[in-house]
């Protein structure tokens, strides 16, 4: 989407959402900062004011998309509350709403080579996020006992690997690896799966 001119103020955030498109349309190396001003409708000259490079200007999208993660994160687990394992199951599904929701965000996050601590912001906000889910996982973890008790990193990390596979190989459209299953169903089942060898669902449920 071409944006003609901007209010005073406002030409960091029209950079960013039309970075944000071009990620979304070519992914994060197919384009140029010339091309991100011109679809903001500035000059080439004008992004210079707020990013020295590409890879600044896609930090700045990341950065906002952990924002808008974390918020999304943060709403999940409250809404599965006082159930820990509520609360657990909607962190999984909220990570692949977010991925759906917002695909150039999750792009620049995800899969643009940017590490989180390029920036101090960055890698605050991205802390934050993940926090959330490391959270639900020590939360639920309690409920196991000691001698069978996963350490909590460990356990949000393999909630992370599967939401994340889900999202990259059923959920982005990729014509290549298409399932008969929604990805809500295949996340749902295979946390389940997970759960269940750990003994925090019953066999039969």
């Amino acid at each position: 989407m071409v944006k003609r001119g901007y209010h005073h103020g406002n030409l960091k955030q029209a950079l960013v959402e039309a970075a944000l498109e071009l990620i979304r349309v070519r992914g994060p190396t197919g384009f140029t900062l010339s091309e991100a001003a011109k679809n903001a409708g500035v000059t080439p000259a004008a992004v210079y004011r707020h990013f020295e490079g590409r890879e600044d200007l896609i930090a700045e999208a990341a950065a906002q998309g952990f924002e808008i993660f974390a918020d999304l994160m943060d709403f999940a687990y409250d809404s599965g509350q006082p159930s820990d394992l509520a609360s657990f199951e909607a962190t999984g599904r909220a990570y692949l709403a977010f991925a759906r929701r917002h695909p150039g965000h999750y792009v620049a996050m995800f899969e643009s080579g940017i590490s989180v601590n390029r920036t101090p912001e960055l890698a605050r906000v991205a802390a934050r996020a993940m926090g959330v889910l490391e959270k639900a996982a020590v939360k639920l973890s309690e409920h196991i006992p000691p001698e069978k008790r996963p350490p909590p990193q460990m356990f949000s990390a393999h909630i992370w690997a599967l939401s994340h596979g889900v999202v990259e190989l059923f959920a982005r459209g990729n014509p290549g690896t298409k399932s008969p299953f929604p990805p809500e169903d295949l996340l749902e089942t295979g946390i389940g799966i997970y759960l269940r060898g750990l003994g925090l669902i019953a066999p039969d449920t």
